[in-house]
């Protein structure tokens, strides 16, 4: 997502490759490329545009060319293509204007990415993509403010969990009108199901197993017109959970949803190319180039920004390295719910949820935190952080998915968070399709310990949850949490000044409907210097 941590170290053969990708995304046009030489039957540009992956001088810019297959309108079907684009200061493109032309790769379904530099910190541009006499919509983006400079505000939006079956995704509709910075999605952003009870709409297809599918799944879900103006709002940070895949995978461990294939290596591969098609990512997050995510190359999607010196956000990846989970019945493949004191390898130390090279990176970031002394340290990541005990009573019952199934990992993020006396730690996440506020604790099982920081969980775009009728119980079971709901749909925003958060959990009315209101579900306030999070009246 950035270009504050080095590349790894994956030899000359693949940093030629990463050339590559990098000057067919961002060089001009020099060579012959085929182009719509006759009117187009059809707006190629149907799944919008976005922009991400911002620093203080750069953004991507992203689209996808779409074929009108039902007209046999092939005119890029084959090969790659030019595709113009147009930046500007206005939304009328004739303040300092820049134009060019960008590939869009056969390969990469023409999806394009352009890694537009040299631009001015915090500013807001305009920018749009013209193929043929075709014109996509406008998008507007922003750079983030210089590392160094003095910042007022950051205002972002956070969410996760977007299920087609579930509902419309009428919250981003809403979002749309909350003057935002950044989004942070924080995972699951398609779902490869197919066939929920009670389904408000059926998505086309059927499992999500090969390449193919998984694009015409991203394709689905981004034809959603709500998500695609938000898209278009502001740049996004995103990661990835595990359905981007498959549900419940761990790292190169298949997972339990039907969708398996006897390769999962292979459909893990395929998915995380969909996933990179798809998204205003760099290419140096393909540290190997799209050949080399057949061979187990990693996806480099955790990375590290500076807004100005009012914070630090960290955006994690707690799949694609993690150990598998323990204690299932029967070693069953997936998640499940656990006793720690009946499973040996609970606590192991040697059982990893970032894995030993992302876990190196995030300490040292807390590490150099001292020095930057930003006043906040956002880390955005997919689940819920703090122990969440679903037995009432003696006893525990942990889910061994999230952060509990890996307490030695959460251990070690909090005690690195300690010794690196790590200004006003913000934890942010999805995954759990509920709602949950709370304190990071120095010891997640002593309700009596140091805290730490301050923990937002949201609720997901239109994912279904189990309802309220248990969280009173659950809350006074967890006491370190402060707030939880169980039932709303929707989103999270959090505005960042120098002196203190305020976060507001926005839901939906309906999510069965296309058309809903939006209210205010809880306000907290968190004031700098104090790991506290209060609820406001």
């Amino acid at each position: 997502m950035s270009d504050m941590h080095p590349l790894p170290n994956s030899g000359l053969a693949s940093r030629r490759d990463i050339l590559k990708w990098v000057t067919a995304a961002v060089a001009p046009i020099s060579y012959s490329l085929s182009s719509a030489q006759t009117p187009l039957k059809h707006n190629p540009f149907s799944l919008g545009v976005a922009s991400g992956s911002p620093n203080h001088h750069s953004v991507v810019l992203w689209t996808r060319l779409m074929p009108d297959a039902g007209s046999g309108n092939l005119e890029f079907s084959q090969g790659n293509v030019s595709v113009k684009w147009e930046v500007a200061d206005d939304e009328g493109f004739k303040v300092n204007r820049r134009v060019g032309q960008v590939v869009a790769l056969a390969s990469l379904a023409h999806s394009v990415h352009l890694e537009l530099d040299g631009l001015q910190s915090d500013r807001w541009y305009y920018y749009r993509f013209q193929f043929g006499d075709e014109q996509s919509t406008t998008g507007r983006t922003r750079t983030l403010p210089h590392p160094e400079a003095m910042v007022q505000k950051l205002r972002v939006a956070y969410a996760s969990c977007q299920r087609w079956e579930h509902g419309y995704f009428s919250a981003y509709h809403h979002m749309c009108q909350e003057n935002l910075d950044l989004v942070l999605f924080l995972g699951d952003y398609i779902y490869e199901y197919v066939g929920a009870v009670n389904s408000v709409r059926l998505p086309t297809g059927g499992w999500v197993r090969s390449l193919a599918d998984y694009r015409e799944r991203y394709a689905l879900y981004r034809s959603e017109k709500s998500l695609q103006a938000m898209h278009a709002q502001c740049p996004w940070l995103i990661t990835w959970d595990d359905h981007e895949v498959s549900n419940d995978y761990a790292g190169l461990e298949r997972g339990q949803s039907g969708n398996i294939s006897f390769n999962f290596a292979a459909q893990r591969a395929q998915a995380y190319q969909a996933f990179y098609e798809h998204m205003p990512l760099r290419a140096s997050a393909l540290t190997r180039a799209i050949d080399g995510l057949s061979k187990g190359a990693e996806m480099r999607i955790y990375g590290q920004v500076a807004y100005g010196k009012l914070a630090n956000i960290y955006l994690l990846d707690d799949r694609q390295y993690r150990d598998r989970q323990v204690c299932n019945r029967a070693d069953g493949y997936g998640s499940g719910f656990v006793n720690p004191d009946q499973c040996e390898d609970w606590f192991n130390p040697k059982r990893s949820l970032l894995g030993a090279q992302q876990s190196v990176w995030l300490d040292q970031a807390f590490a150099k935190a001292q020095t930057d002394a930003r006043t906040w340290n956002v880390v955005a990541q997919q689940t819920i952080f703090g122990r969440r005990d679903f037995r009432i009573g003696a006893g525990l019952n942990l889910w061994n998915d999230g952060w509990d199934g890996y307490s030695a990992a959460r251990q070690q993020m909090t005690q690195s968070m300690q010794n690196n006396a790590l200004k006003n730690p913000v934890l942010i996440g999805g995954d759990v399709h509920e709602n949950w506020v709370g304190h990071v604790m120095a010891d997640a099982y002593k309700d009596n310990s140091a805290k730490v920081g301050v923990e937002f969980c949201g609720a997901g775009i239109t994912a279904r949850s189990a309802g309220n009728a248990k969280l009173p119980a659950r809350l006074a079971e967890n006491p370190h949490f402060i707030f939880a709901d169980s039932e709303r749909k929707g989103y999270g925003v959090v505005e960042f000044t120098a002196k203190q958060i305020q976060t507001e959990l926005r839901v939906v009315d309906d999510v069965r409907q296309p058309d809903t209101k939006i209210e205010t579900l809880a306000k907290f306030e968190v004031e700098a210097g104090v790991p506290q999070v209060h609820r406001k009246a």
